[in-house]
């Protein structure tokens, strides 16, 4: 484990005291949102809010499975990035991150496929998996043709993180595929839903995310399933046989009450055989990328090299 940005501490510490503060005029999420709650979070960006930024270069398409992605073709491109956007499986968008996943493409020469996969709780678990699955199992048979490349790397953020794991798994066990996707890049996600001890610990600062509203979205996502059920491997990949993944590189905040799943999920996905990079991001909180800080810049900068790379 690497702790990083310590010199940048005292900043991200009091960006997430500002953060804080300004709770009161930021949409409860709770355990139920109401639907002008959810109506209003998935038009307004993550962590936002305004609308998110839509950008020209990203297409809008209808792939096999009719699964809906927003798609970004740099002038060069050496290789495919799978994304899953993250919001709790609930909100977000695949068009509500245009302006960081073209700079992505264009920086590391990549062309972005991003899932917009259905969203709970219209379309609870296994809806969402099935759709990224949908959209890997396109790339592994056509990003050759499609793209120019058979070079394939995914990741997301929070529920994209894990939706990032699921696919993974799912390719392996429901079609034999493995290797296909060379990479993994897995920021600050959700593996375990039955809830890690610093998930249960984190109380409710009011922060991007909490005890509460981590608890709410995994009840709007997996409705009706008791703490045993969310166990499941194919819910809680922390729980999954793990052999046969890629490298990744695992990031979370030292602030964010997902650390423990980033910590437990580098180590055993370690133990499982594959190289993993695992950073811990000083005084973090969750879903710390989507706001204008120095480690924003630093962990996009990080992310790119290792997708570039990789």
């Amino acid at each position: 484990m690497t702790i990083t940005d310590e010199d940048c501490r005292a900043e991200t510490l009091a960006f997430n005291e500002q953060f804080e503060a300004g709770a009161a005029s930021r949409p409860a999420r709770g355990r139920a949102p109401s639907a002008a709650t959810l109506a209003l979070l998935r038009r307004n960006r993550l962590g936002g809010d305004r609308p998110p930024v839509r950008l020209p270069h990203g297409q809008d398409r209808v792939v096999e499975g009719g699964v809906r992605v927003r798609v970004f073709v740099p002038g060069r491109v050496d290789g495919v990035y799978l994304h899953i956007h993250g919001g709790g499986w609930a909100f977000g968008s695949a068009g509500g991150q245009d302006e960081r996943l073209w700079r992505l493409a264009e920086q590391a020469r990549l062309a972005v496929v991003s899932v917009d996969y259905r969203l709970a709780p219209e379309h609870p678990f296994p809806a969402g998996p099935d759709d990224c699955e949908a959209a890997a199992r396109w790339l592994v048979k056509g990003a050759v043709a499609e793209f120019g490349t058979e070079r394939l790397l995914i990741g997301g953020e929070s529920a994209g993180a894990h939706l990032s794991v699921v696919t993974l798994l799912r390719l392996r066990d429901r079609h034999s595929i493995t290797g296909a996707f060379r990479a993994a890049h897995l920021l600050f996600g959700p593996y375990d839903l039955s809830m890690t001890p610093s998930q249960r610990r984190f109380g409710s600062r009011q922060l991007l995310s909490n005890t509460d509203t981590l608890r709410g979205g995994y009840e709007l996502f997996t409705p009706g399933m008791g703490q045993e059920q969310r166990r499941s491997p194919e819910v809680s990949p922390l729980f999954a046989d793990l052999a046969g993944l890629p490298s990744a590189r695992i990031v979370v905040g030292s602030e964010d009450p997902l650390l423990d799943d980033s910590l437990f999920m580098a180590a055993r996905w370690q133990a499982a055989g594959a190289p993993v990079q695992l950073g811990v991001v000083a005084g973090a909180m969750h879903g710390f990328t989507l706001f204008p800080l120095t480690v924003t810049e630093r962990e996009l900068r990080r992310e790119r090299d290792f997708l570039a790379s990789a």
